[in-house]
């Protein structure tokens, strides 16, 4: 039976927002395409109707993850805000549709050309945008920015690595102390 033109891209959709969250909750290796088609509620077979390859669909389902991420860091006027939601326990918890840079950037390094070029993209955009939210000349918001984004992208990474939750909030509290400001350090 053939499906309508509408129908087609709603399944593809579906299989991209899948990948996505799976993809940050297993990784890239984690999951296969059997289990994301699965999921997806559709048939293994049908995926290469809409993909050429697992990592057409992981260029796909990053850029989506990122899409998501920059609408998130959109809304924020202020440091302290964005670090606050940033650095939360239930952000820290939720790794399946939270920051896809946390859950998957040390994968993203040895990807293709697809995930790379959109984490490239994306991450040259956010730091403009989080530069904004600080005061002083360019060099100074920039250098801000760099070293905040990271600060946050490292503290929930670590936060969610650790088996001991007592050690995880010690790191996401001391990393919205140190990050949440949009002072510089002194």
């Amino acid at each position: 039976m053939r499906v309508t033109r509408e129908k087609a891209a709603e399944n593809r959709a579906r299989i991209v927002e899948t990948a996505a969250r799976l993809f940050r909750e297993k990784g890239f290796d984690g999951v296969g395409l059997d289990a994301i088609m699965k999921e997806a509620g559709l048939t293994h077979g049908g995926f290469y109707g809409h993909f050429t390859s697992k990592e057409d669909l992981a260029a796909e389902a990053v850029a989506r993850a990122l899409e998501q991420s920059a609408g998130f860091q959109s809304r924020y006027t202020n440091v302290a805000d964005f670090v606050s939601d940033y650095l939360s326990e239930s952000h820290c918890a939720d790794r399946a549709n939270g920051c896809v840079v946390a859950a998957l950037g040390g994968e993203m390094a040895r990807r293709g050309e697809g995930v790379r070029s959109g984490i490239t993209s994306y991450l040259r955009t956010a730091l403009e945008r989080l530069a904004g939210l600080f005061r002083g000349t360019a060099a100074v918001r920039r250098r801000r920015a760099i070293t905040t984004l990271a600060g946050v992208i490292g503290a929930l990474t670590l936060a969610r690595a650790v088996e001991d939750p007592v050690l995880s909030e010690e790191i996401l509290s001391t990393a919205r102390e140190v990050f949440g400001s949009s002072r510089p350090a002194a």
